[in-house]
């Protein structure tokens, strides 16, 4: 018993060590091991041991209570209580020792999943903080070139609305000539006409001294 017990607590002070101290791939070989015992039946397995560690355990404390009192009735122990004293502390010893150790690898193993984990999902989120700042960039550059092509329209836009206003402008002076040829169509028409009353004035004119002049030779 007690060699078994020394066996089990050299293979956990392995454990132990190895989850401590990272030596090449074994952390990770011993993180799988620890996996595999914990799924399926194993959680109820590795209960069932330690609920018989400890229930040897109590036995034990029992048997060296025993001893003692038996030895304070009697004022001193015999031999072979003395041998049985120290060989049930010493199992309690290495049984206590045996379950804080394997208490202690369980919260290792489980802490260092949490930490597993942790460094996943920081690298995960670094890597979604890499590709939030190219998007940024991305981002950025269809901005600047944006408003390139803004400045761009409004440069063209400047240019339009300065060539809309000389247009205006243009028409505006070609509405005044129309309307200055206008006006000067319209006063060569009046004078057309006047002219022509006058022509009308002289022919009547004309004839009225042809006929005067017919009159005097007759």
């Amino acid at each position: 018993m007690i060699q078994l017990l020394f066996l089990v607590l050299f293979a956990e002070g392995i454990v132990a060590l190895l989850l401590m101290v990272k030596i090449g791939p074994l952390r990770e070989l011993v993180m799988k091991g620890l996996d595999q015992v914990k799924m399926g039946k194993g959680p109820a397995t590795v209960k069932t041991i330690a609920g018989t560690m400890s229930v040897i355990l109590l036995s034990s404390v029992t048997s060296i209570l025993k001893i003692q009192n038996k030895g304070a009735k009697l004022g001193t122990m015999t031999p072979m209580d003395q041998v049985l004293w120290r060989t049930h502390l010493l199992e309690t010893s290495l049984m206590g020792f045996s379950l804080f150790l394997g208490f202690l690898i369980d919260r290792m193993h489980h802490y260092l999943q949490k930490l597993n984990r942790l460094r996943g999902n920081a690298g995960a989120s670094k890597e979604e903080f890499e590709k939030l700042q190219k998007e940024r960039a991305q981002l950025k550059e269809k901005e600047e070139q944006a408003s390139k092509e803004i400045k761009l329209l409004q440069e063209q836009i400047s240019t339009l609305t300065q060539d809309l206003k000389k247009l205006k402008l243009e028409a505006e002076e070609k509405d005044k000539k129309v309307e200055t040829a206008e006006a000067h169509v319209v006063s060569l028409q009046k004078q057309a006409a006047d002219l022509l009353l006058e022509y009308d004035r002289l022919l009547e004119d004309n004839q009225n001294l042809q006929t005067q002049a017919l009159g005097f030779r007759g």
